[in-house]
């Protein structure tokens, strides 16, 4: 009995990572379709109400990500709870989804802050970029977290860092570049959003002109961030491959290079095409499964040869036969 409530925490734990990923999609088409606005400078109530009639598209639009965001809370909130009461003091998984539930909350916060201090719309201040990189961060870590919970929660192996030193410092040091990279995209999102371009010329004028605005400006620097990462990045799924035992490490650091070669092709077609929101979504969607397949390549790489999850061999592959 004790393995079938596990079981189902751990496909509670994936379902619920798949929907945050939904939510955080709805959000990013939020601020690209300018609807951030959509119920006035009011939170949590919506244009001083809770349900407003005869609302326009935008108000639509921002009323669906408060209430898909609101679900998101309380299936975070469970996720936390079955946690509490499915696994062991001490246990890994029980931290993760307490961490996960901290940054659900601070997403929040976030997130009321942008409405209440009116950094929407088309707002073009230094303060809304500030406010949406720390969103981007805290995004990122709140997928991190709940992205570990699921893996632990399945009975994969925890990684521990004490003496990786090489590894965990070559793996960490792309972490921090992924968050450096995604704070840069937010920042060129944003810009992209507030002054589009009819052109490619017309965006490298805007972008090198010492007239411009400063969320212009920094547009420039965003894909020549995005190349250093990425080479960085395949460089450390090498070396995850290469000093790591187990199944899933090369398997894993395959699926973050292809991720990579996915995520430079649409940042390109982004460029061509003057990034059309469908494009900047799936851009966004890349972004996040880049992010999670290198927090599992750097938890598997750093885990013990011998050591499995709290659920053992949950996650490995079935034997061949012969």
């Amino acid at each position: 009995m004790a393995g079938m409530k596990l079981n189902r925490f751990a496909k509670y734990a994936w379902a619920v990572l798949g929907y945050n990923l939904a939510v955080i999609l709805w959000g990013a088409y939020v601020r690209a379709s300018g609807s951030g606005a959509g119920c006035g400078s009011h939170w949590p109530l919506c244009n001083g109400v809770v349900l407003p009639r005869s609302p326009q598209l935008e108000t639509i639009v921002e009323l669906t990500h408060r209430a898909t965001s609101g679900v998101a809370l309380l299936l975070v909130v469970g996720l936390a709870v079955w946690a509490l009461r499915a696994f062991s003091r001490g246990s890994s998984v029980r931290r993760a989804a307490a961490l996960s539930l901290f940054f659900m909350l601070t997403e929040a916060a976030v997130g009321a802050g942008l409405v209440l201090f009116e950094l929407v719309a088309e707002n073009r201040s230094t303060a809304r970029a500030l406010f949406m990189s720390v969103h981007l961060v805290n995004t990122f870590l709140l997928v991190g977290m709940l992205t570990l919970t699921a893996w632990w929660g399945s009975g994969g192996a925890r990684g521990r860092a004490s003496g990786r030193a090489v590894l965990s410092g070559v793996l960490g040091l792309g972490v921090i570049g992924v968050l450096v990279l995604g704070v840069s995209g937010a920042v060129t999102a944003l810009g992209g959003t507030l002054f589009p371009v009819a052109s490619l010329a017309e965006g490298l004028r805007q972008d090198l002109s010492p007239t411009s605005h400063v969320l212009i400006r920094l547009r420039f620097f965003h894909p020549w961030i995005a190349v250093a990462v990425s080479g960085y990045l395949v460089f450390a799924a090498w070396v995850a491959w290469r000093r790591a035992a187990g199944w899933w490490a090369p398997r894993l650091a395959g699926w973050l290079v292809a991720l990579l070669a996915l995520q430079l092709a649409a940042g390109l077609l982004n460029l061509a095409l003057h990034a059309p929101i469908w494009l900047q979504l799936a851009h966004l969607l890349l972004s996040d499964l880049i992010w999670i397949a290198l927090v599992l390549l750097a938890n598997v790489a750093l885990a013990r040869p011998t050591e499995g999850g709290e659920r053992v061999g949950a996650l490995a592959p079935a034997p061949s036969a012969g």
